[in-house]
């Protein structure tokens, strides 16, 4: 049986003012509600809430963009948390204690296998909630829900940012339906989702000229035959008065994810989410007129054979918005590459090609643009794009030419213009730019050091220069199980680029997969000593931009090392192979959650391998850590089974 449900209308006579003029500059303002406040679990109830109360901008303000930026780090007063789970951060009252609460979700964190980082960790995500602005507005309570079971002696440092930019709306906000809103069974033959599924039917506006559905949806669960529905792959389809507007597999690789290695099965794929991830929501817009409509959502039929315990965990809101503002309007949504965020930190540091996303918010479909670009302190580039970009649709625009930089920090900077030859209708959102650290210095001479796994088929090596041409490379066809190869090569003046590539996704080593054996790729100058190291467990592979110059000075300085830990899944030994640039003093030590189980000391090595014996400690996990001259330099997990 279909059921109608309410509009949520917020104020709109004094919700919006009149446009702000072309030209206009941005104001942003950071309101945060949660500043590195400890998150720990309940393990009692499973869930734990944190709340707290952020000043918005005030009803008569016209806000154009509002991005949440959610900071997670280690702790300062106890060891970070180590599973994979899913928190909600919620709208909760308005005004003050008396508000109503509201209890919407407008983002989902799944937490990353935290075991491995230490003290100083911290990693920023961020995610668009401007369909949310006509609720963040004067004093507004805000709830990180935490979920989970592990002991309230691990938790992390969260930070809440709201980044809101002043400036005239991109369309105007007409109202919003709560559409399915749960935790919903999913192959339990006696309680079928299609039956908790319902169609919802709402009204739109006078005024509407389309609605927008914003849905966030993560599967939760591991039964039988298919474990559903964290590891099963599904299919969900939306449709508003029968139509269907989206269909897609509710799937998501994780061995490409920016935050790598965790102390967890981080590289596994899963049911829309990945540990380590704020979750994008689809968002889908669809035209509409005024007048009664009805939405649907089916999932994949499915009946769980045993160990029934699958939901999908839905949160979904549609949002009514009058026609968009202006024809032509077009904004900067983000500098992929080159930047120093986190979220883009398997794109960078990048030598070429930079990366930006563009977003269409005017009414016209946007076929041509100007853009202007370049690393402060360099010449300047300009690039006319064409395609066919319809109305709040994205893409990556691709630039052509080098990315200057000087030593250290740089700053680059991207400005758009001329959307179909007209002027934007705002141009507070055409210019953006970002902070990033120039690529590393290497000498033209080197000698690559690659030691094969067990499954060499899997890895491919590339060495390209500045123009795209393939200077050096490896392939399957070469190389043989558990075997080093060590490679000199000779390298014109100029920035390279070197990439390991693994077409299985788990990496030279991914310590549940101890049967895949341990793999490395190290360089070293022609002298032997150690100059950069690729991490091992990288999932689907790692990539190193570099200038090749003869101007390259070895830092003696600074150490580096190199470290190989394996097995990583025991009953009895462990492993440990260490390499550095220098001969230092090392450190080892195994502990749990911060409680020290062994502690071995070394004075003045540079190279060895060391056993340590596991066999008469409990099972459970473990971390090893390797100190070099005092700091801290390799952590990995291992699970003595």
């Amino acid at each position: 049986m279909k059921r109608c449900l309410y509009f949520l209308m917020v104020g709109l006579s004094t919700l919006f003012t009149q446009p702000a003029k072309a030209q206009e500059k941005p104001r942003v303002r950071h309101v945060v509600t949660h500043q590195r406040t400890t998150v720990v679990t309940d393990p009692s109830k499973g869930e734990k809430p944190f709340v707290a109360w952020g000043r918005f901008p005030a009803r008569e303000e016209s806000v154009r963009r509002v991005k949440l930026l959610l900071t997670l780090g280690s702790p300062d007063s106890m060891p970070t948390a180590h599973w994979d789970y899913c928190d909600v951060i919620s709208i909760r009252r308005q005004g003050g204690v008396a508000g109503k609460d509201h209890k919407i979700e407008i983002g989902r964190m799944l937490t990353p296998y935290g075991s491995i980082f230490g003290k100083g960790w911290q990693w920023q995500w961020e995610v668009d909630v401007t369909d949310f602005a006509f609720l963040l507005r004067d004093s507004v309570e805000i709830e990180y829900l935490h979920t989970g079971y592990e002991p309230n002696t691990v938790g992390w440092a969260l930070t809440l940012d709201f980044e809101v930019t002043l400036g005239p709306p991109v369309s105007k906000f007409l109202g919003m339906v709560p559409l399915w809103n749960d935790k919903y069974k999913y192959g339990d033959p006696n309680n079928p989702i299609e039956a908790s599924l319902r169609p919802v039917t709402y009204q739109t506006p006078a005024g509407a000229a389309y609605s927008r559905v914003r849905i966030q949806h993560t599967g939760h669960g591991a039964d039988r035959p298919r474990n559903c529905s964290e590891f099963c792959s599904r299919w969900r389809q939306i449709a508003i008065d029968g139509r269907v507007v989206d269909r897609r597999d509710m799937w998501k690789e994780c061995s490409t994810n920016p935050l790598y290695p965790q102390g967890g099965t981080w590289i596994y794929d899963r049911a829309y989410w990945c540990p380590g991830d704020l979750q994008v929501p689809d968002v889908l817009d669809v035209p509409v007129k005024p007048g009664s409509h009805t939405a649907s959502m089916t999932m994949e039929p499915y009946t769980a054979t045993a160990n029934i315990q699958a939901y999908e965990h839905i949160g979904s809101y549609l949002f009514h918005y009058a026609a968009p503002a202006a024809s032509h309007d077009v904004a900067v949504e983000d500098i992929v590459a080159p930047t120093g965020k986190s979220q883009h930190f398997r794109s960078n540091p990048a030598i070429s090609q930079p990366r930006i996303i563009i977003r269409n918010l005017g009414r016209q479909t946007l076929t041509s643009l100007q853009i202007s670009y370049g690393t402060d302190g360099f010449n300047r580039r300009t690039h006319t794009w064409r395609g066919s970009l319809a109305f709040n649709q994205a893409t990556v625009v691709v630039l052509p030419g080098n990315i200057d930089s000087k030593a250290g920090e740089n700053r680059f900077t991207v400005e758009l213009s001329s959307p179909n030859g007209k002027t934007d209708a705002w141009t507070g959102d055409n210019l953006m730019s970002t902070s990033f650290m120039s690529p590393r210095l290497l000498p033209r001479q080197m000698v690559v050091h690659f030691r094969t796994n067990n499954r060499p088929a899997d890895n491919f090596l590339s060495l390209v220069n500045q123009s795209g041409d393939t200077v050096w490379k490896r392939g399957p066809a070469m190389h043989q199980a558990n075997t080093l190869y060590r490679d000199t090569i000779s390298l014109q003046e100029g920035w390279h680029n070197m990439v390991l590539t693994d077409t299985a996704g788990n990496g030279l080593q991914f310590w549940a997969q101890p049967q895949q054996g341990d793999g490395y790729l190290r360089l070293t100058d022609m002298q032997g000593r150690l100059i950069h190291v690729f991490e091992s467990d990288c999932g689907s592979g790692e990539q190193l931009p570099f200038l090749a110059t003869d101007a390259y000075v070895m830092d003696t300085a600074n150490i580096q090392a190199a470290f190989s830990m394996f097995p990583r899944r025991t009953a009895d030994k462990i492993n440990l192979e260490l390499q550095l640039s220098r001969k230092a003093d090392v450190s080892v030590k195994i502990t749990v959650d911060g409680n020290l189980y062994q502690q071995h000391d070394y004075r003045q090595v540079q190279q060895g391998q060391f056993t340590y014996s596991l066999a008469y400690l409990p099972k459970g996990r473990y971390v090893v850590d390797v100190y070099v001259e005092g700091k801290r330099r390799f952590t990995g997990r291992v699970n003595r089974d």
